[in-house]
């Protein structure tokens, strides 16, 4: 099995950054099959969405909202993904989510909560 942890969730004043991160540990095997980090975000009343994602290769995807606002990185050294938060906005509020992907099962982080004041 695998856990993952967020961290680095808190309430900042729009215009402001965050930098959440998520850390693997259990199955030194499955973590080294992890082939794609992702995170998601949920809203109140709203569906899960994909806010972006990291192959082993580093190759990246981003939400059409937080391109140019958000980076993801990936240390696989220290089994830790990465997400930072720049320019944030009110509607980036939401509870962040952790996801890796090994041996075609998914795996997800409790969440960890991100509010914007504007």
């Amino acid at each position: 099995q695998v856990q993952l942890v967020e961290s680095g969730g808190g309430l900042v004043q729009a215009g402001e950054s965050l930098r959440l991160s998520c850390a693997a540990s259990g199955s030194t095997f499955i973590i080294n099959a992890i082939g794609w980090y992702r995170w998601y975000r949920q809203a109140p009343g709203e569906q899960r969405e994909l806010v972006a994602g990291v192959s082993r290769g580093a190759n990246t995807n981003y939400a059409d909202s937080v391109k140019g606002r958000f980076t993801i990185s990936r240390v696989n050294a220290n089994n830790t993904v990465y997400l930072l938060m720049n320019s944030l906005k009110p509607e980036d509020t939401a509870v962040y989510y952790c996801s890796a992907e090994a041996l075609r099962r998914q795996y997800w982080g409790q969440g960890t909560q991100v509010t914007v004041s504007s």
